[in-house]
C-alpha cells in the first residue's frame, strides 16, 4: 500500500489536547524497555505489583509490555490494563508489522485510557541491514499501522509512533515520516535515541525541529538511552526544546546501559524550576524510593550506592566539612530533602513489643500501604525477627515486605533440611521435599553446605520432574549491619533440560537470619517458578521480554 493511498482514506481525528498546559507527561517504560535488560525478566504477578507502585507514583502512562512477544507478556499487559484506573494510560508496544498491532490492541482495549505505541526503524543502517526495506516502504507501513490503530481505538485513544534510531536517521526523511503519521492520526510522535548516540546540544536541536513541524498537532516525545551516560541530559535538553512527553524507567533500567532515569528527570524538573519555566510533572515524588527499591528487588539489579536520587549514598555525608554544613543548614549540601523522595531521615525501631498500628505507620513512612492479612503476616514475621536479633531496622522491614511481593504458587515445598560441614572436608546435605504432594528425600555431598543442599534438591527433583535447576547466578548479602543481620539470597536458575540463549531463566529470593536457609529458600522459589512455567506448557506466567525482533 502506498503512503499516498493510505492517507487518502478518512480517519477519525485525535481528540487532543494531549498534555495539560505546564505539564510534562511521564511515560514509564520500566515494564517494557526496562525489562529488556538481560536478566531482568519478571513474572506476570511481579509486573502487576510494579504497575500498582507506578500507579501510586502517579505516572501518566505505564507501558506494560510488548504483547506480541509472548503469551505471558500479552496476559501481563491485559491484567495491568484491566486493573489500572485513576486516569493513568496503559500502553502496549507493537512493530509496524501485521499481527503486532492487533495483538497490542486486544491487550489494552479494556484499559480506561488505551495507548497504542507502534514503531518502525527509520535510519538507513536499520532499513538496509535489519529490515531490508527502502524508505518508501517504511513510510507506507508507518502510515498504515498508525491509521489502523486510530480506526480501531477511536479518536479518544492515544496513538503514538516511534521512529526507531531517530537520532541516526536522515533529518529530511525523519520529518517526512513524522508529518505523514500525524496526518494519519498519530497524537504523539516519539524521537528515540535508540543507541544512545546523541549529545544534548544536537538532540535538543533535533527535538526543536520536530516541535516546529508538528508540535501544534501532536505531542512530541523523547526516549533516550544511556550508552554514553547522557540519557538524562539529552532528555532535559529535549524538554527545553519543547518535548512534552518523556519515556523513562525506574532506576534507569533498560537495554544495554539503560534508559533515562525517571527519578532523575522528575527531580530535575522539580529542583530547577528556573531552567524549566512553568513546567512540572504530576509524579508523587515521595513514592520514588519505594518504587526504586521494589524494581531493584524484583529484578535482582542492585542500585549502586552513588546513584542519583535513590542511591544509598545520595543523602549520606562523610566528610567533616560536609557534616558540619548539613548540621547547620541542610541546604549547604542537599539540593532536595530526603523526605521529598520518600526517605524519612530518621529510624524507628520495631521490636517484639511493638503493635500492629505502629508497624503500619512505619511501613507507610517507608512507602508501603498494608492492612488486613498482609499486615498481620508482616507483623508476625517482624515479631519473630525481633526475637532472633537485637534490632529490627528499616532495611529489615523493607526486606520482609519485598519478600512477600515475590511469592509464587508452591508445587514444590521444603519440609526439612540438615547439613554437616567441617574444615578440610566435604559437606553432606539432606533435604526433604514434597513435589505435587509426594514427599521426596535425598542426601548428597558438596564442597560446602549450600552446594551440598542444592545438590540434594537436584537429586530429589530429577526422578520426579525429569530435570533439576541449573544455577546460573548466586548472590548473598546482609540486609543490615551487625552479626545478627538477616541474609538475603538471590539465585538465578534455568532447567537442566534447557540450553542456549533462549532458555528461560528465573530469579528466586530467600530471606532469613540463617544464610543457609535463605539460600535454600531462594533455590526452592526458583524451582517453583520453573515448574510453574512447565505446567503451563508455554511461557504464560513467566515473561521473556527478549522474544521478538526490533525492540527499541
Amino acid at each position: 500500500m502506498s503512503a499516498e493511498r493510505a492517507r487518502s482514506r478518512p480517519i477519525p481525528r485525535p481528540a487532543g489536547p494531549f498534555v495539560p498546559a505546564g505539564s510534562v507527561r511521564i511515560f514509564d517504560t520500566t515494564l517494557r524497555d526496562g525489562e529488556q535488560a538481560p536478566g531482568a525478566g519478571l513474572t506476570a504477578a511481579e509486573k502487576l505489583e510494579v504497575a500498582r507502585q507506578l500507579a501510586r507514583l502517579k505516572v501518566d502512562v505505564i507501558e506494560a509490555g510488548f504483547p506480541a512477544a509472548s503469551p505471558g507478556d500479552f496476559e501481563a499487559v491485559r491484567r495491568i490494563a484491566q486493573e489500572t484506573r485513576g486516569g493513568i494510560a496503559v500502553a502496549a508496544l507493537a512493530r509496524c508489522k501485521d499481527g503486532d498491532p492487533q495483538r497490542a490492541i486486544d491487550a489494552i482495549k479494556i484499559a480506561e485510557r488505551p495507548h497504542l505505541h507502534v514503531f518502525i526503524a527509520t535510519s538507513d543502517i536499520h532499513l538496509k541491514h535489519k529490515l531490508r526495506i527502502d524508505r518508501d516502504t517504511a513510510l507506507a507501513e508507518a502510515v498504515r499501522w498508525v491509521r489502523y490503530g486510530r480506526e480501531q481505538l477511536g479518536r479518544d485513544a492515544e496513538i503514538e509512533f516511534s521512529a526507531e534510531d531517530a537520532s541516526r536517521t536522515d533529518l529530511d526523511f525523519l520529518l517526512q515520516i513524522y508529518e505523514a503519521v500525524v496526518e494519519a492520526g498519530a497524537s504523539t510522535v516519539n524521537i528515540p535515541d535508540t543507541v544512545g548516540y546523541a549529545i544534548p546540544s544536537e538532540f535538543g536541536d533535533l527535538t526543536r525541529r520536530v516541535v516546529e513541524l508538528i508540535g501544534g498537532q501532536a505531542t512530541v516525545s523523547v526516549h533516550c538511552h544511556n550508552d554514553l551516560g547522557l540519557a538524562t541530559a539529552n532528555t532535559m535538553a529535549a524538554i527545553q526544546a519543547g518535548a512534552r512527553q518523556v519515556e523513562v524507567t525506574i532506576n534507569g533500567l533498560g537495554e544495554r546501559a539503560g534508559n533515562a532515569s525517571l527519578e532523575e528527570v522528575v527531580m530535575a524538573l522539580r529542583t530547577r524550576p528556573t531552567q524549566f519555566p512553568d513546567l512540572g510533572s504530576g509524579v508523587v515524588t515521595e513514592q520514588l524510593t519505594a518504587a526504586s527499591r521494589l524494581v531493584s528487588y524484583l529484578t535482582g539489579f542492585a542500585i549502586q550506592p552513588n546513584k542519583a536520587i535513590v542511591g544509598g549514598n545520595a543523602f549520606a555525608h562523610e566528610s567533616g566539612i560536609h557534616q558540619d554544613g548539613v548540621i547547620k543548614n541542610p541546604l549547604t549540601y542537599e539540593i532536595m530533602t530526603p523526605q521529598s523522595v520518600g526517605l524519612t531521615g530518621s529510624q524507628l525501631t520495631i521490636g517484639k513489643l511493638s503493635g500492629r498500628r505502629g508497624l503500619q505507620g512505619k511501613l507507610r513512612e517507608l512507602g508501603h500501604e498494608l492492612e488486613g492479612e498482609a499486615l498481620d503476616e508482616i507483623y508476625r514475621q517482624a515479631v519473630a525477627l525481633a526475637d532472633a536479633k537485637k534490632e529490627v531496622t528499616d532495611a529489615d522491614l523493607l526486606a520482609l515486605v519485598e519478600q512477600r511481593t515475590s511469592e509464587v504458587p508452591a508445587s514444590v515445598s521444603l519440609v526439612g533440611w540438615s547439613v554437616t560441614s567441617s574444615r578440610g572436608g566435604n559437606a553432606t546435605g539432606t533435604v526433604s521435599l514434597t513435589v505435587d504432594g509426594e514427599e521426596r528425600t535425598a542426601e548428597t555431598t558438596g564442597n560446602g553446605p549450600v552446594n551440598a543442599l542444592f545438590g540434594a534438591v537436584d537429586a530429589a527433583l530429577q526422578p520426579v520432574l525429569g530435570w533439576h535447576p541449573t544455577l546460573t547466578e548466586y548472590e548473598l548479602k546482609a540486609v543490615s549491619a551487625g552479626e545478627d543481620a538477616q541474609g538475603q539470597a538471590l539465585v538465578r536458575c534455568r532447567r537442566s533440560s534447557d540450553e542456549g540463549p533462549g532458555a528461560l531463566v528465573v530469579t528466586g529470593h530467600g530471606l532469613s537470619t540463617n544464610i543457609i536457609e535463605a539460600s535454600l529458600d531462594a533455590y526452592v522459589v526458583a524451582v517453583n517458578k520453573l515448574h510453574g512455567a512447565e505446567i503451563n506448557g508455554v511461557n504464560v506466567a513467566f515473561v521473556s521480554p527478549r522474544q521478538g525482533e526490533g525492540l527499541r
